[in-house]
């Protein structure tokens, strides 16, 4: 096995990375996803009138309790306190003759730990774009998510990233 997999140990078993030689550090990750709904599916969830409740802001806390369940869904991944979990949501209503509305979900996690945030941040959207789609298939079956990525990150030994378009 090649040192660069540090989940592996030398005969290819999995394994947790060490990092309790590494010292705290402030770290922020922030990914985004896109939610893509029928025009008046879009409508139903601005004006608040899916039958299940506020649409967004129960994707909000199912994204925010997500990110801190992060270590009990990922394999290998470290608990970590989090400071701060912001998610936003914005409807990009490019084209208003298209038959798709996208809703853009974006989380920004912020912890001081000795390891990142990036797949909390990561599994914040996701489970905010599920319940989104799980609060509105009655109503649009042809719901689809989509563009899950990361799109910036700071702290740690590896640097800061910025994704470039």
């Amino acid at each position: 096995m090649t040192g660069s997999l540090t989940h592996f140990d030398d005969e290819g078993r999995s394994k947790m990375v060490d990092v309790g030689e590494k010292s705290a550090s402030r770290r922020t990750a922030v990914a985004s996803g896109i939610v893509q709904v029928k025009p008046e599916t879009a409508r139903l969830i601005r004006d608040q009138e899916i039958c299940k409740g506020d649409v967004l802001e129960i994707a909000r806390l199912a994204g925010i309790m997500a990110a801190k369940q992060t270590a009990s869904l990922i394999p290998l991944c470290h608990p970590i306190r989090l400071d701060s979990v912001v998610i936003k949501f914005e409807f990009l209503d490019q084209n208003s003759s298209s038959d798709q509305i996208e809703i853009k979900i974006k989380a920004t996690v912020s912890a001081t730990d000795r390891t990142g945030v990036e797949m909390e941040a990561l599994t914040s959207v996701s489970t905010a774009g599920l319940v989104i789609y799980d609060m509105c298939k009655s109503v649009d079956r042809e719901i689809t998510i989509s563009n899950i990525r990361l799109e910036e990150k700071t702290g740690g030994k590896s640097g800061d990233f910025r994704r470039q378009e």
